[in-house]
C-alpha cells in the first residue's frame, strides 16, 4: 500500500520501471529508488477579506536527499494532490542529476485556485504555507522554487516569512526571487529560453533553417510565452498558441513581443484578437517544424501522438508525454523527441547558480548566467544522445537511465543506513 495516488504519479512509476528493466536493477533496489524520502501535508488557514476562515491543503515531497538538498517548485493549482506532486519531485530528481546538479527532487504545492483569491488572500497563504513548512526546509535541506500559480512574488513572502522566524535575511531559501531580493538576471526567462535554445539546436542537426521555419506553443505562461519569444527572436514564426483561455492561429505568424505584453496585462491571451480564435484542441496537431507543450502533465496521449505534424517535440511541461504516447512516437522516426527532464532543466539550472549566488554573495552579469546555462544544457544533450545511439534507445529512455544511474550510483555509494 501506499498513499501516493491517481494519473500522474501512476505515469511517473510506470516510467520507472521502464527505465529499471532496461538497467537491469533488482527487485529489491527499485523501491529505495523511486519512493519518496518524506512527504508532508499541512493545513494552511487563512483570513478571507469577508472574515471568514478557509482552509486550504498543502503539500511538500523530498524525494531523495543522497546528492544535496532537494529542489523543487511549489505549485498552487485545483489539481494540486499528494500524487500529482510526489511525480512531480520523481521527475525533477532524475532531472537534476541528468545535467549534474548537486539535488535531488522536490515539489509543493497548494490545492487552490488562485483565480478566486484576492492578492492579499494570495499572501496570506503563501506566508502560512512557507510557516508551517519551516521545520522541513532549509538553505541545505530543501530549496522551494517558483511552479504553476506561483512567480517571484510569492517566493519574496516565502522568503521573507522563513527569514523572519531566523532573525536573519535568507535568500538562499528560495530561488525565483526577485532580482532586488537576491534573485539572479535571467531566472525568470532560464526555462523558455532553454526550451528554444534546444529546440534551435536540433534544427540545425535536422539541417532545417530556423529562419522560415515554424513553431506551436501550447500554454502561454512563463514557460510558453517565453520559449515562443526566444524562437521569435531566432526567426521561427509561431503560428499558434493557447492558454487557459484558448487560442490563436495566423499561418503567417503570431506578433509575440505584442501578445507577450498583452498577456502580461491581462494574465492571458483573451482578448488579443477577435479574428484569429482557434480550436484549443487542434493546436498540438498543427502541422509545424517545432511543438512546445508548455502547460500541463498528460496532454499527448497515444491518440494525439499519432496525429502530430511536427518535426521537434520540445516537452516544456512536465510529463506533457504518456507511456502509452512514448510506444507511438518510438515508431515515429521522423519525430525529434527532447524529453522534458531535459528540455525545461534550464530553470532549475539556473535556479542553482541563484542559490549558488547567494549562497556566496556574489552575483553574475545575465551573460554570464546564459553561457553558463547553455552550457551545462549541451553538455547533457550531447550525453542523452550519445547513450540513445549507442544503446539504440529513444531519448527519453536514454536521458532517464542518465539520471536513474546517478542517484543509484550515489547510494549504493553511500550505503543503506542502518
Amino acid at each position: 500500500m501506499t498513499v501516493y495516488s491517481g494519473p500522474v504519479f501512476e505515469m511517473a512509476a510506470n516510467q520507472f520501471t521502464v527505465i529499471a528493466n532496461h538497467l537491469e536493477i533488482p527487485m529489491d533496489e527499485r523501491a529505495r529508488l523511486l519512493m519518496p524520502k518524506r512527504s508532508v501535508t499541512v493545513s494552511c488557514p487563512i483570513h478571507r477579506d469577508d472574515g471568514t476562515v478557509a482552509v486550504f491543503e498543502g503539500y511538500r515531497v523530498q524525494h531523495h536527499l543522497t546528492m544535496g538538498p532537494t529542489k523543487g517548485g511549489t505549485r498552487f493549482a485545483p489539481s494540486v494532490d499528494i500524487g500529482e506532486v510526489a511525480a512531480l519531485a520523481i521527475w525533477m530528481s532524475w532531472k537534476c542529476a541528468l545535467v549534474g546538479l548537486p539535488y535531488g527532487g522536490a515539489k509543493g504545492g497548494v490545492n487552490v485556485d488562485v483565480t478566486q483569491i484576492s492578492k492579499r488572500e494570495l499572501e496570506s497563504l503563501s506566508r502560512r504555507y512557507m510557516q508551517e513548512m519551516i521545520p522541513f526546509v532549509g538553505p541545505h535541506t530543501d530549496v522551494m522554487a517558483p511552479d504553476m500559480g506561483t512567480n517571484e512574488q510569492v517566493m519574496a513572502w516565502f522568503m521573507d516569512t522563513y527569514s523572519m522566524y531566523q532573525g536573519q535575511t535568507v535568500t538562499e531559501i528560495v530561488t525565483g526571487k526577485p532580482v532586488s531580493s537576491g534573485g539572479t538576471l535571467g531566472r525568470r526567462e532560464a526555462t523558455g529560453r532553454g526550451v528554444a535554445y534546444l529546440a534551435r539546436r536540433v534544427l540545425k542537426e535536422l539541417a532545417i533553417n530556423p529562419s522560415g521555419a515554424t513553431a506551436v506553443v501550447q500554454g502561454f505562461g512563463n514557460v510558453g510565452s517565453y520559449a515562443a519569444l526566444e524562437l521569435h527572436h531566432y526567426g521561427l514564426k509561431i503560428t499558434a498558441v493557447s492558454d487557459h483561455t484558448g487560442a490563436l492561429y495566423d499561418e503567417k505568424g503570431l506578433d509575440i513581443p505584442a501578445l507577450m505584453h498583452h498577456a502580461q496585462l491581462h494574465g492571458s491571451i483573451a482578448g488579443f484578437s477577435n479574428e484569429l480564435h482557434f480550436d484549443p484542441a487542434e493546436v498540438l496537431t498543427l502541422p509545424c517544424d517545432v511543438l512546445v507543450p508548455a502547460a500541463m502533465e498528460r496532454v499527448i496521449d497515444a491518440r494525439v501522438a499519432g496525429k502530430l505534424r511536427c518535426r521537434v517535440l520540445a516537452e516544456g511541461a512536465n510529463g506533457p508525454t504518456t507511456p502509452e504516447a512514448d510506444l507511438v512516437l518510438d515508431k515515429r522516426n521522423e519525430i525529434f523527441l527532447i524529453p522534458d527532464i531535459l528540455c525545461n532543466s534550464g530553470g532549475v539550472v539556473v535556479s542553482y547558480f541563484e542559490w549558488v549566488q547567494d549562497l556566496q554573495q556574489l552575483f553574475w552579469e545575465e551573460e554570464e548566467v546564459m553561457r553558463r546555462e547553455y552550457q551545462i544544457l549541451d553538455r547533457a544533450f550531447e550525453t542523452m544522445l550519445k547513450r540513445a545511439k549507442a544503446d539504440n534507445i529513444s531519448h527519453r529512455t536514454a536521458a532517464m537511465a542518465i539520471g536513474v544511474e546517478k542517484v543509484r550510483a550515489a547510494k549504493n555509494t553511500r550505503g543503506l543506513f542502518p
